[in-house]
């Protein structure tokens, strides 16, 4: 049962992946990333800690990386709401913006793997177009499961010749022995993959300690 099933996910996401590619083509046309000295940034929120760690992240970070483009899943209202707090206590004249995007939820709590399969290539479907239309600089996550299609459809568009876009990866600081699901499946794919814990550090050698940083 699972080998037709992942056959059949492996034959719809190269479909979609042909389609986002489309849609992204047709649409208005590309932001054009990097002007007046300027890093995009693209940045995945998530609930819980996820949001509130990301943000003081971005609070260490000078005006010149931006605009940034936040990406939240559907469902998640909360973070929205702490996204336009922190954005408005520190606009300034020079301060190039922000947007926030939506795209379908990959994985819920305790979803089967066979579903999770199948709702991540819908947030796929959406996340390839939205990462081809934008093409930041750099995407900035720190582990939330909607952090996986947009992660994949970059790597992708490197992949591609499109445009190499940096991915950075900061492992969420109640991560102590043990990476998320989304740092494993990340860990082979980010430029630079972060981790809070010496003992995660001695684990996985290609990862950066930092010490504590949120």
């Amino acid at each position: 049962m699972e080998l037709p099933l992942l056959s059949g996910g492996l034959i719809l996401m190269s479909a979609l992946l042909l389609l986002g590619l489309w849609r992204a083509l047709r649409g208005p046309g590309h932001h054009k990333p990097g002007r007046s000295g300027h890093v995009s940034l693209m940045v995945v929120a998530g609930s819980g800690g996820h949001t509130s760690e990301v943000l003081r992240l971005l609070s260490r970070l000078s005006s010149s990386y931006g605009p940034v483009h936040y990406v939240l899943a559907e469902t998640d209202l909360m973070s929205e709401e702490k996204i336009h707090t922190f954005e408005a206590s520190k606009e300034t004249s020079a301060d190039p913006g922000y947007t926030i995007q939506r795209i379908p939820r990959s994985r819920e709590v305790r979803q089967s793997w066979g579903s999770s399969l199948l709702s991540t290539l819908r947030s796929f479907f959406y996340s390839f177009p939205l990462t081809c239309r934008l093409q930041p600089d750099v995407i900035l996550c720190n582990g939330p499961g909607t952090c996986i299609p947009i992660c994949f459809s970059a790597f992708l568009l490197s992949m591609v010749g499109i445009k190499k876009i940096l991915i950075v990866y900061v492992e969420s600081l109640c991560r102590v022995e043990s990476l998320s699901l989304s740092g494993r499946i990340l860990y082979f794919m980010a430029d630079h993959f972060i981790v809070q814990w010496p003992l995660l550090k001695d684990k996985y050698p290609n990862s950066v300690y930092l010490g504590k940083i949120v």
